[in-house]
């Protein structure tokens, strides 16, 4: 068994969402996330930063897939695609937490529709030179380097 990543200590009990830090599309889910997230409970990273490489190697590892585009990190899994999306959704509470309503599809549906997205973000978004750099009262909810 491998060492857990560099992350994990500083997210603590914070689920940690990681993101394309290119992508436009990517970046206005995480200020989706933001805007709604009161309580401050999610931290984010780009998958380009140090951290997002190690949560890369290690869902490879746990989910035999290479996420390019959202990763979720919680209580010590990692789940990718659609479960990342929804899982995520669900942890905004409120009203939100209907996006459970979603596991009810068959995760190849689900999955289909994310990676038909994923395929063609950069063509309907576009994409940034560099990775958003996050505002001064942001900077605690990133781990990116």
């Amino acid at each position: 068994m491998s060492p857990a990543p560099s992350f994990v200590s500083r997210a603590g009990n914070h689920p940690v969402l990681f993101f394309d830090g290119v992508c436009n599309l990517c970046d206005g889910v995480v200020q989706f996330f933001i805007r709604r997230d009161r309580k401050g409970l999610f931290l984010f990273a780009s998958l380009q930063s140090t951290a997002g490489q190690e949560a890369i190697q290690a869902a490879r590892q746990s989910q035999g897939r290479t996420p390019d585009s959202v990763l979720l990190y919680l209580n010590g899994r990692y789940y990718v695609q659609s479960d990342a999306v929804l899982h995520a959704l669900a942890l905004l509470g409120g009203a939100w937490s209907l996006s459970k309503a979603g596991f009810i599809f068959p995760r190849f549906i689900r999955n289909g529709v994310y990676d038909w997205v994923a395929r063609n973000r950069y063509r309907w978004y576009g994409k940034k030179d560099a990775c958003m750099i996050p505002t001064p009262d942001l900077r605690s909810r990133f781990l990116d380097d």
